[in-house]
C-alpha cells in the first residue's frame, strides 16, 4: 500500500507527484555525493493544490510530502518514493514527522502569529528527514498579514524546502505567491470510486458505501464519515425532514435553532476530546506541578492557548452548519431534478417520498429559490454573521418558497 493509495480518482495527479518524488530523491542522492545536479527535474520548491471540497487536496499534499520524505531501501533498486510503510512515510502521514510541518486556520482566518514560527522553520536545514516541508492547509484564509509573511518565504525559499499549499481555486491564492508555485488541480473523484475505496480501505459494506458514496456526491472524507459514524448519519436524516416542517413561522425558528444547537453540540464535543488535554499538556511544559499554580510570567501563553480553543470552536460550529447546509442544497437540487424530469444521479434516494412530495408542491423556479437561499446563510455565516441569525433568515424564505 502506497502513499497515493488514499488519492481517490486522481491518477494524473499521483503520476505527477510521483515523478517529481523521483527527481526530488535524485536532487537529494547527488547534493549528498557531490555529485552534479540533473539538469532538467519535475521537483520545485512550491506547489498549489486546488479542487473542489473533498476531492482531497490535503491528502495529496500529505500524500506528497510522505513521498518526499520517504527512506525505502527499494529506492535504490529504482523504487519510486512513497512506499507507504517506512519511518519517513509513516510518519509524514499521521503528523508526527520532525521535518513536516502543517498549519491549519483555527478561527475564520490564519493569523500572521500562526505563520511566524513556521515560516522561520522553513529557513531551516532538515532536522532527520531529506526535505523540510511546510504544509498550509487553508491557504484561501491566509490574512494580509499571513500570506505576507508566506510570500516573503516563497520568494527566497531555503534550498531543501518545499512549500505545499492547498486552497479551493487559485483565485483564491495571491496572484503573487501562486505565480511561484506548480499548480496542481484534482477533479471530484466519481460516485463509484469513493464507494470503491470506503469498501477496500473502510471495510464497508457495499449498500453502505455506496449510499453514503451517493449522498455526499464523490465528497472523500464526508462518505467516510457517514459511512462509519451511525451518529452522523442520524444528523443528516434530521436535516432531510427540515423542509418538511416549514409549514409556521414558529416551526421556521424552532428549526434554526435545532440545526445551530446541533452545530453547538459539535463544538463542545471536540472541545471536550481536545481542549483539556492540550490546556494539562501545555502546563506540564510551562512546569507547573500536577493541580499546583502557574509558574510567574506564564499567564500570556495560557491566554493564547485559550483564545486559540475559542477561535476552534467557533470554525467547528461553522463548519458543521456548512456540512448541514450542503445536505440542504443537494436535497433541493433531487427536487429539482424531479420537476425537471430528470432521475439521473438522484443522492437522497432514501428520502424518496418527501422528494416526491416537495416536487409536486412547488415548482421549479421555487426550488431555486430556496437552493439560492441556502447558499446566501453559506455567504453570511463566512461574513460571520451570527449563525442563528443566518439560519433563520434562511428557513424563513425556505418556508416562502
Amino acid at each position: 500500500m502506497t502513499v497515493w493509495d488514499d488519492l481517490v480518482g486522481q491518477e494524473r495527479v499521483s503520476e505527477v507527484l510521483t515523478a517529481a518524488a523521483r527527481d526530488a530523491d535524485a536532487l537529494v542522492t547527488a547534493a549528498a555525493a557531490q555529485q552534479p545536479l540533473p539538469e532538467t527535474s519535475k521537483m520545485t520548491h512550491a506547489w498549489l493544490f486546488t479542487g473542489p471540497p473533498g476531492a482531497g487536496r490535503n491528502q495529496a499534499a500529505r500524500s506528497f510530502a510522505a513521498a518526499l520524505q520517504c527512506v525505502s531501501p527499494d529506492r535504490a533498486l529504482g523504487g519510486a518514493p512513497g512506499c507507504g510503510f517506512c519511518d519517513g512515510c509513516h510518519t509524514a502521514l499521521i503528523g508526527t514527522h520532525a521535518d513536516v510541518s502543517s498549519v491549519a486556520a483555527v478561527g475564520s482566518e490564519i493569523l500572521v502569529r500562526d505563520m511566524r514560527d513556521t515560516v522561520r522553520k522553513s529557513y531551516t536545514a532538515p532536522a532527520t528527514g531529506r526535505w523540510q516541508i511546510i504544509l498550509v492547509e487553508d491557504a484561501e484564509r491566509l490574512n494580509e498579514k499571513s500570506a505576507n509573511a508566506v510570500l516573503k518565504a516563497v520568494e527566497e525559499p531555503a534550498p531543501r524546502t518545499v512549500w505545499l499549499l492547498c486552497a479551493p481555486s487559485v483565485e483564491d491564492v495571491l496572484p503573487t505567491i501562486r505565480s511561484r508555485c506548480r499548480h496542481l488541480n484534482l477533479s471530484t473523484p466519481s460516485v463509484q470510486a469513493v464507494a470503491d475505496m470506503l469498501v477496500r480501505r473502510e471495510g464497508i459494506e457495499p449498500e453502505v458505501a455506496a449510499a453514503a458514496a451517493r449522498a455526499t456526491q464523490g465528497h472523500v472524507d464526508r462518505a467516510r464519515r457517514l459511512a462509519s459514524d451511525p451518529a452522523a448519519r442520524a444528523r443528516r436524516a434530521a436535516v432531510l425532514k427540515l423542509p418538511l416542517r416549514l409549514d409556521e413561522i414558529g416551526a421556521c425558528l424552532k428549526a434554526a435553532q435545532e440545526l445551530v444547537d446541533a452545530a453547538a453540540e459539535d463544538a463542545k464535543q471536540l472541545a471536550e476530546e481536545t481542549d483539556g488535554k492540550e490546556t494539562e499538556e501545555l502546563k506540564a511544559a510551562l512546569g507547573a506541578a500536577e493541580g499546583g499554580r502557574l509558574p510567574r510570567g506564564t499567564a500570556g501563553v495560557m491566554k493564547d492557548l485559550e483564545d486559540m480553543q475559542k477561535r476552534r470552536r467557533t470554525r467547528t460550529q461553522r463548519d458543521s452548519l456548512d456540512v448541514a447546509l450542503t445536505d440542504l442544497i443537494g436535497f433541493y437540487r433531487d427536487v429539482l431534478a424531479l420537476q425537471l424530469g430528470s432521475r439521473v444521479a438522484i443522492a437522497n434516494g432514501d428520502a424518496e417520498d418527501a422528494l416526491q412530495r416537495l416536487a409536486r408542491a412547488g415548482s421549479p423556479e421555487a426550488t431555486l429559490r430556496r437552493i439560492e437561499a441556502i447558499t446566501a446563510c453559506r455567504d453570511a455565516l463566512d461574513r460571520n454573521v451570527a449563525p442563528l441569525l443566518a439560519v433563520e433568515a434562511m428557513t424563513m424564505a425556505l418556508r416562502a418558497g
